[in-house]
């Protein structure tokens, strides 16, 4: 049987030690091959060109040409796919970068924790992502879908109420599309999409597969049901996936915020509202290391404090709001904020 060739990936970062941690790090994978080093985006333009990288791995930050200009060149001229790494880059950086055609965002990892570190372990990841996305494809795929702003909000006790509410105050002229991950058995969602179409003037419905995210829309995951969501050309798109062994709640708050990580990187906010248990918390934290917003319910106003505790605990968690204070955050976000 044939042996899959490596993952060709070229490094672009101005840091020799940096490079050389990457290397290493990547290197181990086995899968992975580094077939080029650049210190700056004007070399990086002349080896990704040369040597047809899967992904090049790129830092912002760069003297000569910058990782944004290398971007403004790059996006037309290949097909790999463009993961942005920087340690001191905020929200808006990453949007600028995303917009301009990188695939996805993740932070520099602490490599100083080791190759095993979580961090290094999540760049190796996305990286095997992001081969996979290139090699099944065929032509050049489009970035992230970025100009949509979406809120996804995870809950189960005393979330239909806070859920409501939150519905209630969007206003129609909001570029906002809002999905819903609350633990309901099957029989209640559809129930629950229609009350909160009644209270809202987005359109809420219950996901039902294959829907585009779209602003002033809603979609509920169907109870005994999660919403994955995955790129279908230049937009986002709803997958279900059924209830699997390893899936402790359903719907699951995780893969929806971890799909969205994937796919919406810094183009999603992500909270966590009231609920029993943990479900979230691993899927925010994904999503804060993608360069989203990310928020957790204060224990002030939720019915039940489990799920925002245990996503601020795992560091998921960047603004810790009561829920008006989270209401008042949805409508800043919705307006460019």
């Amino acid at each position: 049987m044939t042996r899959p060739r490596p993952i060709r990936v070229l490094i672009v970062e101005d840091s020799p030690s940096v490079r050389k941690l990457l290397e290493d790090l990547l290197s181990s994978a086995g899968d992975i091959e580094v077939v080029g080093q650049a210190r700056d985006g004007q070399e990086a333009l002349r080896l990704a060109l040369e040597l047809a990288p899967d992904v090049v791995l790129l830092d912002l930050e760069m003297p000569r040409m910058d990782g944004y200009t290398f971007l403004r060149f790059f996006h037309a001229r290949s097909r790999a796919k463009v993961l942005v790494l920087s340690r001191h880059s905020g929200r808006g950086d990453v949007r600028r970068a995303l917009d301009l055609g990188a695939a996805a965002f993740v932070p520099k990892p602490n490599l100083g924790g080791g190759l095993d570190s979580p961090d290094a372990l999540a760049l190796v990841d996305q990286v095997r992502v992001l081969a996979a996305e290139v090699r099944g494809s065929g032509r050049p795929s489009p970035p992230a879908p970025s100009a949509l702003r979406v809120v996804l909000l995870g809950a189960s006790t005393g979330g239909p109420t806070a859920v409501q509410q939150i519905l209630a105050a969007l206003a129609p002229d909001l570029r906002l599309c809002v999905v819903v991950a609350q633990h309901m058995p099957p029989r209640f969602t559809p129930a629950f999409a229609e009350r909160l179409n009644r209270a809202s003037t987005f359109e809420v419905s219950e996901a039902k597969g294959g829907e585009l995210l779209a602003p002033g829309t809603c979609l509920v995951a169907p109870g005994g049901k999660s919403i994955e969501l995955v790129r279908q050309d230049t937009r986002a798109a709803v997958r279900l996936r059924a209830r699997s062994e390893s899936t402790r709640y359903v719907p699951s708050v995780d893969l929806l915020f971890g799909s969205a990580a994937a796919v919406l990187g810094a183009s999603a906010l992500g909270v966590v509202l009231t609920g029993m248990g943990d479900d979230g918390r691993d899927g925010l934290r994904e999503l804060r290391r993608a360069g989203a917003r990310t928020i957790a319910e204060a224990q002030t106003t939720a019915v039940v404090f489990g799920m925002p505790k245990a996503a601020i605990e795992a560091g998921g968690a960047e603004e810790v709001l009561p829920l008006p204070g989270i209401i008042d955050a949805i409508v800043e976000y919705g307006r460019g904020g």
